[in-house]
């Protein structure tokens, strides 16, 4: 009786994520009907069961292109971005107690991307072997981490001096991955990386999925077995000691993760900001502030926001798409700016 009365109330959390899983099916949906090639849902259906199940359905060979091997994949690629952003820039704004936490703010983004860079133009290698894309990025991540680390050290370790730390490594990774691009990199090559340095979805495929899902959902796994310490994070490292959370430990696994989702992210589709920053505290407005319900909600909300934010780049400006990075910036900055003012608002 006193478990059913103080117990979790299951079916408002089972509705809470059928609805969930009915938006983001909704948002997929959307993704693959809209754009320049208007697609009637039906012939959508029909393409994903030809492309699933090999149905032999009735569809033309074009529109089934567009559906399964271009949109689809554009789309279950943007939900993962979105929730693996999401996701790190929770866990930033736990482990550093600052509502401004997020990788692009705290140069995570921008050292990726100038390890991405670094192996796209350079062609850099260890021991004679040829970097991956994926393992560049999380080279530069790491290194990212390692200076605003330093920089935070030598300054205090305050919440506020780590993201001026963060704003300063961001300035440096983002002024090597300039000089890269104009000295090293032929005209070709300096358009396609400054336009996948602003988020692209455009070169997306299936095998890139392979990569992004086990990251997203291993990322999200050791997160929620650390929603926990997230929380006693929430009254400072001291206390969270005090309440028997093993700090340095928790503190190197989970930037360790956060490293590892941003540096996979920015691999596949280029530097993508305010995502980290924005989802998580309107995740924190519908749900609460405990990491057990706040996690999962980042890793929907995020997708959800990912992929409606590369429809509006494939439809805001005709016969054109904009990259993904400014129309996040879009909604992000003005967002950002409101977080700014209440975090500096007297209680």
């Amino acid at each position: 009786m006193s478990h059913a009365a103080h117990g979790p109330n299951w079916p408002a959390r089972i509705g809470l994520a059928l609805l969930s899983l009915l938006a983001l099916t909704v948002s997929v949906a959307l993704a693959v009907t809209i754009g320049e090639m208007a697609i009637p849902f039906d012939v959508a259906l029909k393409a994903l069961g030809n492309g699933l199940f090999d149905l032999g359905l009735p569809v033309g060979a074009i529109q089934q292109g567009v559906i399964f091997d271009y949109r689809l994949s554009r789309a279950l690629m943007a939900g993962l971005c979105g929730g693996a952003l999401a996701l790190s820039g929770v866990i930033l704004q736990a482990l550093l107690r600052n509502p401004l936490a997020e990788p692009y703010i705290l140069g995570i983004s921008a050292g990726a991307s100038t390890g991405a860079v670094a192996v796209l133009i350079l062609g850099v290698g260890i021991g004679g072997m040829a970097v991956s894309l994926s393992t560049g990025a999380f080279i530069g991540a790491c290194a990212a981490l390692a200076v605003v680390a330093l920089l935070a050290a030598g300054t205090g370790g305050a919440s506020d001096r780590v993201i001026l730390a963060g704003v300063a490594a961001s300035q440096l990774f983002n002024a090597a991955t300039a000089t890269i691009v104009t000295t090293l990199a032929s005209a070709e090559q300096a358009r396609g990386v400054m336009f996948w340095l602003l988020g692209n979805f455009g070169g997306v495929r299936w095998p890139d999925l392979w990569i992004a899902t086990p990251v997203a959902f291993i990322g999200f796994g050791v997160c929620m077995l650390h929603a926990k310490a997230l929380d006693a994070f929430a009254f400072g490292a001291d206390a969270a000691a005090s309440l028997g959370v093993a700090v340095m430990r928790v503190r190197i696994v989970l930037f360790a993760t956060t490293a590892v989702m941003t540096a996979a992210m920015v691999s596949i589709v280029g530097t993508i900001g305010f995502v980290g920053l924005v989802i998580p505290h309107a995740a924190r407005f519908l749900v609460g502030s405990g990491h057990a319900r706040l996690l999962p909600a980042c890793l929907v909300i995020g997708a959800i926001f990912m992929i409606l934010a590369d429809i509006l780049s494939r439809v805001l400006v005709p016969q054109q798409i904009l990259p993904i990075g400014v129309v996040t910036a879009l909604f992000g900055a003005p967002a950002f700016a409101l977080i700014l003012y209440r975090a500096r608002r007297p209680a």
